[in-house]
């Protein structure tokens, strides 16, 4: 994970935070437009992420729930006031962008999938968003409505022509999507901690809840070709997850939902 050296603490920053930061280098590990993320050199680290009012309510409350089941960060401390704080302990290990992680790439996709299938046949009792595919569905309608059809990140739109045929499979399919399993949402290798290809926790997880697990092996399959420069470990990926709880149609509807954000 890239991080820059910083010469002052961040603007804003609330006092209850400050102290934690007291003799530490503090470092620029931002990845995303939508948030800030620091991380703190001290004791065994810690990470704050800063977005906006309301938009990491979510994320905490995940985050202490993984963090109960061992496999998410400790929440040291959270606030909403002009902006939203997070802080939590690092996870350690490297996140699946490390360099050995990459070069061993069907190794790589192999751990990613079987951790998956263990994350699925988690017991969720007591997660607090209970069904997160609704919101899932819902998110992709409102983003249909207001014309949100992003293809930077999916340039052949999955072979949808058009806004318009993505949404009708989307329609006639969103139904069959359950939430029956213990979601991460955000499923990508730089999300995913590793200590010696040992699982050792997750993090962002602010899109994650019960769901349906198409969500999660569609952004596993995209990972492994967005980051690896390739589809041939795509099917790999389906083969060590289980090809018993996978259904490719499913895939292609949660694929219509994504070309919408």
């Amino acid at each position: 994970m890239k991080k820059t050296l910083l010469k002052q603490i961040p603007d804003g920053m609330p006092q209850a935070i400050r102290h934690f930061m007291a003799g530490a280098n503090i470092y620029d590990s931002s990845c995303s437009p939508e948030a800030r993320v620091y991380f703190i050199d001290k004791d065994n680290g810690c990470y704050l992420k800063r977005s906006a009012k309301g938009a990491l309510q979510k994320e905490e409350k995940m985050t202490r729930y993984f963090h109960s089941k061992g496999i998410g960060a400790d929440v040291l401390e959270y606030i909403s006031a002009d902006s939203d704080w997070l802080l939590t302990s690092a996870v350690p290990g490297e996140d699946c962008l490390y360099e050995e992680y990459l070069l061993n790439p069907e190794r790589l996709c192999d751990t990613l999938a079987h951790e998956l299938r263990k994350l699925h046949e988690t017991d969720y009792a007591g997660c607090p968003i209970i069904d997160r595919t609704a919101e899932y569905l819902d998110t992709a309608e409102r983003n249909y409505r207001t014309g949100n059809y992003d293809k930077s990140l999916f340039p052949d739109s999955f072979g949808y022509r058009s806004a318009e045929e993505a949404h009708y499979v989307l329609s006639a399919g969103k139904a069959a999507l359950q939430s029956k399993v213990l979601l991460h949402g955000d499923y990508c290798l730089p999300n995913i901690i590793l200590d010696n290809w040992e699982l050792s926790g997750f993090i962002d997880l602010g899109s994650g809840g019960v769901g349906d697990r198409h969500i999660d092996i569609f952004w596993g399959t995209w990972t492994l070709w967005f980051n690896l420069k390739t589809k041939k470990y795509c099917e790999r990926f389906l083969d060590a997850y289980g090809r018993d709880k996978v259904e490719e149609d499913l895939l292609k509807i949660v694929a219509a939902a994504e070309v919408f954000g």
